[in-house]
């Protein structure tokens, strides 16, 4: 069984930054991409950044400049740097981890709260 496990949210200040780290772990288990979702009140969960085994990334236009997504292979483990925040970065955050059968392994969230 696959178990996914984000950690670093927090309440931080406009123009603070945080770090979201996410740790993957299972038998057998082989990740083809791990990314953090995001999902704000009154709005749908949204992609925020991905990471593919190879090392490509994807950002939403809403973060590109201010997020880095980045991966300790050797730990299956994935963070998610944020800087220059904004209050509408306020969202409960979910790291998803995929393997190669394209199988999705969820997070239970961590909450972000962006607040002067």
């Amino acid at each position: 069984q696959v178990q996914v496990v984000e950690s670093g949210g927090g309440l931080v200040q406009p123009g603070g930054f945080l770090r979201l780290s996410c740790a993957a772990s299972g038998s057998g288990f082989s990740i083809y991409s791990m990314g953090w979702y995001r999902h704000a009140p009154g709005k749908q969960r949204e992609v925020v950044a991905t990471l593919m085994s190879g090392g490509r990334t994807n950002y939403a236009d809403s973060v590109k400049g201010r997020f880095t997504i980045s991966r300790d292979g050797a730990k299956n483990t994935v963070y998610l740097q944020m800087s220059s925040l904004k209050t509408e970065d306020t969202a409960v955050y979910y790291c998803s981890a995929k393997d190669f059968g394209q199988n999705s392994y969820w997070g239970q969230g961590t909450q972000v709260t962006v607040s002067s």
